[in-house]
């Protein structure tokens, strides 16, 4: 059996997804730095985004929700059609990320809920859960159908800043796309998205800003087994993908 093939750039998520080919793309799983985590550690009810003992590495810079539209934009022109986009996020930042990826031409379904199993920092009913607002650009039928919109996976404690568990980011893959496909993730962290590809045989192609990001992941996804390769055909004239570009 052939071992699963990797693909990271350091970029800036948008100018990223410029460089891929239109419709070329199976599915996109991606968790941005939004917006109201600022918002939330102003007032003291988050520390994901400085070093702290439950964050011990320096986090990389806010995706405003001001560029959501341009990001949206890419991710629907990127997907090939029939297939769908998983963008985690948090209460608030679902109200304004919906509208304005419907938009951009998906349809949304609804939020799947992750259940983190122990609650977080907070005052107001501390938070235990996130959202995956769940896009979908034409028609896919989901693999299995008996799967709830609840999704019971322990949080990480510990990791990377605002790590997700590749266990919640496999059941949803599994659910969206076939062994061979491709999976994109523009904003990786620590690569879970992607170690949750490569154990299901997917394709994967990573992308984030932070140096600690890339380090971290690279060694994950060798780690999984994957091999690191091109696995996005671009044209001759694409834009080199392995530098960093400053945020907008």
């Amino acid at each position: 059996m052939t071992s699963p093939t990797f693909e990271l750039s350091q970029l800036d998520a948008v100018a990223f997804l410029r460089t891929l080919p239109a419709e070329s793309v199976d599915l996109l799983f991606t968790d941005p730095a939004y917006e109201s985590l600022e918002k939330h550690r102003a007032i003291g009810t988050t520390t994901r985004l400085k070093v702290s003992q439950g964050s011990s590495n320096p986090w990389f810079g806010v995706f405003p929700n001001a560029r959501f539209g341009e990001l949206f934009e890419e991710v629907y022109r990127v997907l090939k059609r029939d297939t769908h986009f998983y963008l985690m996020c948090d209460q608030e930042t679902a109200f304004v990320a919906k509208p304005i990826a419907e938009q951009a031409g998906f349809k949304f379904w609804k939020p799947v809920v992750w259940d983190k199993k122990s609650i977080g920092m907070g005052y107001h009913y501390r938070a235990r859960y996130e959202f995956v607002l769940f896009f979908e650009k034409g028609k896919r039928r989901l693999a299995d159908l008996g799967i709830a919109d609840v999704l019971e996976v322990p949080r990480i404690r510990g990791g990377y800043p605002a790590e997700k568990p590749a266990a919640l980011s496999q059941i949803l893959i599994g659910q969206s796309t076939a062994p061979g496909d491709l999976i994109v993730d523009p904003f990786m962290g620590s690569g879970s998205s992607g170690v949750a590809a490569l154990t299901l045989g997917r394709r994967y192609a990573g992308n984030d800003v932070s140096d600690d990001s890339l380090k971290l992941a690279r060694e994950r996804l060798l780690g999984a087994g994957g091999v690191e390769g091109s696995v996005i055909v671009r044209p001759a004239n694409a834009a080199p993908v392995q530098q960093r570009l400053a945020l907008g």
